[in-house]
């Protein structure tokens, strides 16, 4: 997913968007992490047949994305 799509198909309302960043600043994501974070809540709004990625889509992303981080240590 290009950059341009990735804004087009992952757009986030004000509480999932202040979540996302708030997690950048705590867990130390990179501007990539972001947009991987992004990607798979899209994921999974679209296995949870949601029009709209919601804050519990990233909220589950963040984890996956935690958990990832961890394992690689």
């Amino acid at each position: 997913m290009s950059a341009k799509t990735i804004k087009k198909h992952c757009a986030l309302d004000s509480q999932a968007e202040e979540l996302l960043h708030q997690a950048m600043t705590e867990l130390n994501i990179s501007a990539r992490g972001y947009n991987k974070i992004l990607k798979v809540g899209r994921t999974i709004a679209d296995l949870d047949q949601s029009e709209n990625v919601r804050i519990e889509h990233i909220s589950e992303a963040v984890q996956y994305r935690n958990l990832d981080r961890d394992l690689w240590k």
